[in-house]
């Protein structure tokens, strides 16, 4: 059952929470129009596109990044002015434990951690991709990437496909290459001149109707062999690929929503491709955050629940300064997993376990 206490401190907690939040995100706002306003210009761009196809997108986006943090400074600034006003000694003093003056604090945190978990699985990918697509088109182009060349990788764990060139102009793949294998044995090899798809399958990518040119087809059943060689001509066939599977933009893991950010890193998997770490790390990264702000909410209330000389100014620092620190950490841990052997789970999750094991020290000795 809520008391009074526990209602005052929730709605001083999200209060502080989203005010600062509306502020910080109008700052960011205006700081990046200013920034590519000459770009905006050059382009020639509708006000109603930089609006709405770019900023009412850019929002959710650096609110996703922004949230952790700054629940983190909520915490400290308004728990900071109610030690000042001594409410805090008031409240313990009432015979009200420490612990149970957590709760309140937890509380508004999850209700925070909730939204950014729906946030970041569904809601902000969706924002995220339009707002790149925008980018992509008037602002970075060098964010949407074409593999082109000498491309490898497996459309079933038994067929293995090589394109030497994919041009982007007409979407064709050129000297095509694919090999089927059966215990362990090369049994079959579809030669190519070049591809041009013929019909997209309603599903996407599974089962997509190419047509061959100068096609030859060479299989292999113990010691015979048989080589069809259609120089010149067509055929077409059911292949496991489509021309977007050729399209990489920069930052293709946040413009998916969860499930087709499962989906996508299984079928990665499937093909032998190497890019699906990176996108481990962000499924990863998307459930972590929320734990974030309970951790962080937690540092924040054990900093800042003490009356000390220095006041806000000092509690602010020292939030601050957590706050960079775990930003440097997660940076750290997050590059080692998407660049080196470490797993993206325990990279993502290791500066949320350490700063975790502080936050407890923390709270156990904290005045009471």
């Amino acid at each position: 059952m809520f008391k009074k206490i526990d209602i005052y401190i929730i709605k001083k907690y999200l209060s502080t929470f989203f005010f600062t939040i509306v502020l910080i995100t109008m700052i960011a706002i205006t700081i990046d129009f200013f920034e590519k306003v000459d770009k905006f210009m050059r382009d020639t761009v509708t006000t109603k596109e930089i609006i709405f196809d770019y900023y009412l997108n850019f929002i959710p986006w650096i609110n996703g990044l922004l949230w952790p943090l700054f629940a983190l400074l909520a915490v400290i600034f308004f728990t900071s002015r109610m030690a000042k006003d001594s409410e805090i000694v008031a409240i313990l003093s009432s015979g009200v434990s420490y612990y149970r003056l957590l709760a309140p604090f937890m509380i508004a945190a999850s209700i925070i951690a909730s939204l950014l978990w729906v946030g970041n699985n569904y809601v902000i990918p969706n924002s995220t991709k339009i707002k790149n697509e925008f980018e992509s088109k008037h602002i970075k182009k060098s964010a949407k990437q074409t593999l082109s060349n000498d491309i490898h990788f497996f459309t079933q764990p038994d067929e293995k496909v090589y394109i030497r060139y994919f041009r982007l102009r007409d979407s064709t793949p050129q000297n095509f290459r694919l090999e089927r294998f059966a215990d362990h044995q090369l049994k079959y090899v579809l030669k190519a001149r070049s591809l041009k798809l013929k019909e997209m399958h309603p599903d996407g990518n599974i089962g997509n109707r190419w047509t061959l040119n100068n096609y030859e087809i060479h299989t292999f059943d113990g010691m015979k062999e048989e080589l069809i060689i259609g120089k010149g001509e067509k055929m077409d066939t059911i292949l496991n690929f489509a021309p977007a599977d050729f399209i990489r933009y920069t930052k293709q893991m946040e413009m998916m929503t969860t499930p087709d950010l499962k989906e996508y890193i299984a079928n990665e998997k499937s093909k032998g491709m190497d890019t699906a770490k990176k996108f481990l790390v962000e499924y990863h990264r998307r459930n972590a955050d929320p734990f974030t702000i309970l951790i962080l909410t937690l540092l924040g209330v054990a900093v800042a629940s003490r009356k000390v000389r220095g006041g806000m100014g000092f509690h602010l620092a020292s939030g601050v300064v957590l706050g960079a620190a775990f930003v440097i950490i997660s940076k750290f841990s997050t590059t080692f997993s998407s660049n080196l052997s470490l797993s993206p789970a325990i990279g993502v999750w290791l500066p949320n376990m350490v700063f975790s094991v502080i936050a407890l020290i923390m709270i156990a000795r904290t005045q009471k």
